[in-house]
């Protein structure tokens, strides 16, 4: 797939830019420690910037607040404010809230829990006895424990929403990729509930709309918003939902030869960000 003229009008005339990190702009390690600028990410969201285009960076990733994300991008080189940053803790947090969700066990470290507490949001720890509590929100968790479990599945057998971050089993990691801790969690709680995790990260409309809210655009205009991703099942599927341009990289999790579901089909699929910085500048 290429740029065609009708395409390269769409990433001129876009009302804002969404951006996966792993495997789109940048690669960290397994670990989620430091990141490293993939080619022509740099130069593309300096074009961006310098059109005065707004865009965001969405990872799907909980490990970290999203402050700490930005600084590790601006560590790599990225010109990024921390506004510029989101988590699907940032759309848990805004969508918790709107439910009326207030009390919410995180089965997650501290930058899982962050933006929920920054929203106001009551945090129970993963394994902290607590009487009722309105949901379960599942995240990065790689100290996850029998303890942990167990106050999970009590909690919603007591009555409390499941709801995660993500739920795919691997994403993009230098040296290949890596276990989606969510997912893992996921699967034991659904195996002992019975309830399956609603996601409040990508490919949600959910994390959608908070991108939207975060570039101050209204809901109506995800039409005239492109997303940028390369997980087909993501950053596609959630373009496609709402009507939205995806641009899908081979850079990450999609390969050349790889067949989509219509849901999940790319405008176009791309070796690098070269041709959106060209048809941009």
């Amino acid at each position: 797939m290429k740029l065609t003229n009708d395409l390269q009008a769409r990433l001129r005339d876009a009302a804002g830019f969404v951006f996966d990190m792993d495997g789109t702009i940048a690669l960290g390690d397994a670990a989620s420690g430091g990141h490293k600028a993939l080619p022509h990410a740099i130069e593309l969201l300096g074009e961006l910037k310098a059109r005065g285009t707004p865009f965001v960076v969405f990872t799907n990733g909980s490990a970290k607040e999203p402050a700490a994300y930005a600084a590790s991008l601006r560590a790599a080189g990225f010109a990024l404010e921390d506004w510029q940053m989101l988590t699907p803790s940032s759309s848990a947090a805004r969508w918790l809230g709107a439910q009326g969700l207030r009390r919410v066990r995180v089965l997650g470290n501290q930058g899982t829990a962050a933006p929920l507490r920054a929203a106001g949001l009551e945090v129970v720890g993963p394994a902290e006895e607590a009487g009722e509590v309105d949901a379960v929100f599942t995240g990065w968790h790689r100290d996850f424990g029998f303890p942990d479990l167990e106050a999970a599945c009590h909690s919603i057998w007591g009555g409390a929403r499941l709801v995660t971050a993500s739920h795919v089993p691997f994403f993009a990691a230098a040296g290949g990729r890596a276990i989606g801790a969510s997912f893992a969690i996921n699967a034991m709680i659904t195996a002992l509930t019975g309830k399956r995790a609603r996601v409040l990260g990508k490919p949600s409309r959910a994390a959608l709309d908070t991108a939207l809210a975060a570039m101050a655009l209204p809901r109506k205009a995800a039409r005239q918003v492109v997303v940028v991703g390369d997980e087909a099942a993501l950053e596609m599927r959630m373009a496609n939902a709402a009507g939205a341009t995806g641009i899908a990289l081979t850079t990450g999790m999609i390969k050349r030869g790889d067949s989509f579901a219509e849901r999940d089909r790319p405008a176009a699929l791309l070796d690098s960000l070269e041709p959106l910085r060209a048809a941009l500048a």
